[in-house]
């Protein structure tokens, strides 16, 4: 089975509505469509939120946009496109993984109902032979989809694109870390149909997200975003100057902080790498030579058995500020807080003593530390503000950042619309969620 003709004289913006609650993807619907957008995605986790009652408030609310039911279906291809199309869907998602009858009884689902199918290659090996197979069993459209928790890895490429765009005769759809900053190198590289979802489900102004994109997919340049460029290696340092600790814990399954520390200076802020002290009790000769170890940006972090006497104070504070050290987490005792508060360095400790311990040299620095039960590697990241001190394990700093960063700016839309006057528990409907 062929697929129908689909022409698209110029390149299309679809927007996801991958929300959890119909009232507030019917609010921001509003907002994208008076923007200019094309197409209207009711997303999965709405769909299965929802159901496909969904679709149907969407197709009511705006009947003269196509409608997009993103159901990723896997099997009884017919029964879910037969069951979308009839709730109002123009285009019903299948996944490409799933077996070739599958599609071809969606394909034929569709033409029974005057819908189209898209066929969406997330998580398929081969995507160019797989785009072939399905339009040749009657796709109208092709779906490639870089996953959420991919995005979250810092995986965002957009090279598969022009080579699908090249192998098949149908109009692509692209979707997954798109923004207004780099929707027109998506349409450069062969996209028909531009998704783009948390770039503007999560903005201040939804409508002006919308114009933006538009603007960048039409003309083909690049528009400037309020989203922050996706973390990698490189760029760690500029998110974590934007999120909090509560970010990031959240973000890491709301994981607590080290418990039991305190800022000895209000409102410091702080994130680094660790470097690690294990130390006797009072003795701080290896927290001090751990300065010199250090390197710009790092945090100290110092395992004293969470008791006195101090390893830390003033003296060991001008070094660590001499070295250009971004702050001392201390499972133990410090001291001279006034002078350290009056230097505005970020500490954390367990202990406030005027009394000092001697320097021993007993301890390692750069080992495996333990603080609060939470196991500290050097290297790591640490983070800590008035909220506390979080540890993120260097090996999935990457995505629990960006974790971090979705977070906040998930809750920069939700501080718009309780501004617009609605309570918290209106917004979300709390009730709803409550467990029975």
């Amino acid at each position: 089975m062929k697929s129908k003709s689909v022409s698209l004289k110029k390149p299309l913006l679809q927007v996801a509505l991958d929300f959890a609650d119909l009232k507030r993807a019917l609010k921001l619907a509003v907002e994208a469509v008076d923007g200019g957008c094309d197409w209207i995605e009711v997303g999965t986790p709405l769909i299965k939120s929802e159901g496909l009652n969904a679709v149907r408030e969407m197709k009511s609310r705006f009947p003269q946009i196509p409608i997009v039911a993103d159901m990723k279906t896997m099997d009884v291809g017919r029964l879910e496109v037969e069951l979308a199309a009839k709730a109002g869907a123009t285009i019903v998602g299948v996944l490409g993984a799933s077996s070739d009858e599958t599609i071809k009884e969606a394909v034929s689902a569709a033409r029974n109902y005057g819908a189209n199918i898209i066929v969406d290659m997330i998580e398929v090996r081969d995507i160019v032979k797989r785009a072939r197979e399905a339009e040749k069993m009657g796709a109208d459209f092709i779906g490639i989809h870089i996953p959420i928790d991919e995005q979250m890895k810092g995986k965002v490429s957009f090279d598969i694109v022009r080579k699908v765009a090249s192998s098949v005769g149908i109009p692509v759809s692209v979707a997954g870390g798109i923004n207004s900053e780099n929707a027109s190198e998506v349409v450069r590289n062969g996209a028909a149909i531009v998704v783009a979802g948390g770039a503007i489900t999560k903005s201040k102004d939804a409508k002006k997200a919308v114009e933006d994109i538009k603007r960048a997919i039409t003309r083909k340049i690049k528009v400037k975003s309020e989203f922050f460029k996706r973390v990698d290696e490189n760029n760690i340092r500029d998110i974590l100057s934007k999120v909090s600790a509560a970010n990031i814990s959240d973000a890491i399954h709301r994981c607590p902080p080290l418990v039991g520390l305190s800022a000895i200076c209000p409102g410091a802020k702080t994130f680094g790498r660790a470097i690690t002290v294990r130390t006797y009790p009072g003795d701080w000769a290896k927290p001090v030579e751990a300065i010199d170890a250090a390197s710009v940006g790092d945090i100290i972090v110092i395992d004293a058995g969470g008791v006195g006497p101090a390893v830390w104070g003033e003296l060991a504070t001008r070094s660590a500020m001499i070295k250009k050290i971004s702050g001392v987490v201390i499972d133990g005792a410090i001291r001279d807080t006034a002078d350290i508060k009056k230097m505005k360095f970020p500490a954390y400790a367990k202990i406030i003593t005027p009394q000092a311990g001697e320097p021993k040299g007993f301890g390692e620095i750069n080992v495996p530390v333990t603080v609060s039960d939470v196991r500290i590697s050097p290297g790591d990241w640490i983070f800590g503000d008035e909220d506390g001190v979080i540890v993120i394990p260097k090996e999935t700093a990457v995505e629990h950042i960006n974790r971090a960063m979705d977070v906040l700016e998930r809750e920069n839309r939700l501080r718009t619309e309780i501004n617009s006057g609605q309570t918290l528990a209106d917004l979300i409907e709390l009730l709803k969620w409550e467990k029975k």
